[in-house]
């Protein structure tokens, strides 16, 4: 662990010198931290509206993106100061990462082949491109988590009821960390399972595993089924818009957009060359198959799948199997493959005269790559002032074009927008008095002499519910921007807008609760 914990810090070394990596996803996922930082000190202890996203227009970012990388960055915005809490995230995802590698490691192998395929697993080139050209933290703590998935799958025919309840808990952290790696994760671990079956002659760990992986859907229900819900609500195949679809995203992809091609041929690179290394190591390993074929099968043939998912001629499976193309990015997949290749490099040193000179060779290479990578990356110290400030200002940031609403054009949407004003400028003036306006609850009263409409700065969300002088009023529209309007009836107008629980909320609670109680009336009777 402390040979995982100085790879970490070098990888993060260069953020106390030149600001944070300021890669694809990095203002999402700050932005994010600071808001739910800003609603606990609201009162708001689980968010699920950004307030400040569309410039104070929110959006319902926290029921759709999984919630534990904005909960820990949060946490850590609340005692780091927040240039300092991407390199602290990081870092704690790097040094778990090494540690759930190490714990699966050594199951197989002796303990300095498994420390070593930790550090390689904690700085992995994958690793390395979401630090410095990605920065997509979720991605990162959910990657931290996979050798822990993979571990109790491949022993899950051995370890009973206990087995079923690790991987479930491990599967549903999954989940809760980055919803493209629960992906990842459900497929490779349906055929791990698959793989140990065949090998044991037995159905045992399939039936298992379906047990844990039920178990762990039930864990993570609590977000996955609003998620699942609500997301006809919002336009959510913005996702898949243009050049975040798989099929332009495979191996060397040639578009008409010189940037884009520019990021996929350096990650491309980074892929072939981990090919490159998994094909030699597989080979050398070929001969000692019969000693761990547990560990070596399951592992070459989900080698074989992740590597046929980089290239295009794939594209039938990425159309075919439920909810893969939700992953946007084939090379996404090099999560798995650089997990197996800690592995594989692990096995062919301990057989190596000279493991030293095998290691060696493979760290000054990531060194270099590393290096490498931190010369091109964007770098910038200003984000990590300037958002913070703008949302205490009350300006608000950009929000994201698949969190909104259905009919909101969200650049349609006015940054400078009173927080509540008669909808149409011909209207006669009114007495708007602001009571309470917080992320979850709107309190104001409005007096007007004739029957109006209240446009507010907010966007027309179901989930949202507002009552006039105690009756609920439904919301209307407003074309294109999709801003909410309230119509008032003439006279003193107390007016109340809510936040509400939606039913999808509360069935997707009582699942995980119902899951949480199952797997440890399980474990408890297991250890009985």
């Amino acid at each position: 662990m402390l040979f995982v914990a100085l790879a970490a810090t070098a990888v993060v070394a260069p953020f106390a010198l030149l600001g944070n990596a300021s890669g694809h996803d990095f203002e999402f996922h700050l932005s994010s931290w600071v808001e739910v930082a800003r609603q606990w000190h609201g009162g708001v202890l689980y968010p699920r509206w950004a307030e400040w996203a569309n410039y104070g227009f929110g959006e319902p970012r926290f029921i759709f993106y999984p919630p534990l990388s904005w909960l820990l960055g949060a946490a850590l915005g609340l005692v780091l100061p927040w240039r300092m809490v991407p390199a602290a995230l990081i870092w704690l995802a790097l040094v778990g990462a090494g540690a759930s590698m190490f714990r699966l490691a050594r199951e197989w192998l002796p303990a300095g082949s498994a420390a070593a395929a930790a550090v390689f697993f904690a700085v992995n080139p994958y690793h390395l491109v979401i630090v410095y050209d990605r920065s997509d933290f979720a991605e990162l703590l959910a990657s931290a988590l996979l050798p822990l998935a993979v571990l109790f799958a491949l022993k899950l025919s051995k370890q009973g009821a206990r087995g079923v309840s690790s991987l479930a808990v491990v599967f549903a952290l999954i989940w809760l960390a980055n919803a493209p790696v629960g992906v990842i994760a459900t497929y490779s671990l349906v055929l791990l399972l698959g793989v140990v079956s065949l090998i044991e002659r037995s159905p045992r760990a399939l039936l298992r595993g379906a047990g844990a992986l039920t178990g762990g859907f039930g864990l993570a229900a609590f977000y996955l089924l609003p998620a699942a819900w609500e997301r006809s609500w919002v336009q959510i195949h913005q996702v898949l818009a243009q050049e975040l679809r798989p099929e332009v995203n495979f191996l060397f992809t040639r578009v008409n957009d010189p940037e884009f091609v520019r990021f996929n041929w350096k990650v491309s690179c980074v892929a072939l060359a981990v090919l490159l290394v998994l094909a030699l190591a597989t080979v050398i390993t070929h001969r000692i198959r019969r000693r761990v074929p547990g560990l070596w099968w399951p592992l070459v043939v989900w080698e074989a799948f992740a590597a046929f998912l980089l290239f295009p001629a794939s594209g039938l499976l990425w159309r075919m199997l439920p909810q893969l193309r939700f992953l946007q990015f084939p090379w996404r997949w090099l999560l798995a493959l650089c997990l197996i290749a800690a592995i594989l490099l692990a096995l062919v040193a301990e057989r190596a005269k000279r493991p030293w000179l095998i290691w060696t060779v493979v760290f000054l290479s990531l060194a270099g790559a590393g290096a490498a990578m931190v010369r091109d990356a964007w770098w910038d110290s200003e984000d990590a002032q300037n958002l913070p400030a703008a949302i205490q200002s009350g300006k608000g940031y950009e929000g994201t074009d698949e969190y909104a609403p259905v009919g909101c054009d969200r650049t349609a949407l006015p940054e400078n927008s009173p927080r509540a004003a008669l909808a149409a400028d011909g209207q006669e003036r009114a007495r708007i008095h602001i009571e309470r306006w917080t992320a979850e609850k709107k309190l104001l009263s409005v007096d007007v002499l004739h029957p109006a409409t209240l446009a507010l700065k907010l966007v027309n969300y179901p989930a949202w519910h507002a009552e006039v002088n105690g009756q609920p009023v439904p919301f209307e529209s407003k074309p294109q921007t999709g801003q909410a309007l309230l119509p008032l009836p003439a006279g003193h107008n107390e007016i109340a807008v809510m936040f509400g629980q939606t039913t999808d909320r509360t069935l997707g609670g009582i699942l995980s609760l119902i899951s949480a109680l199952a797997l440890a009336t399980v474990r408890l009777r297991h250890r009985g």
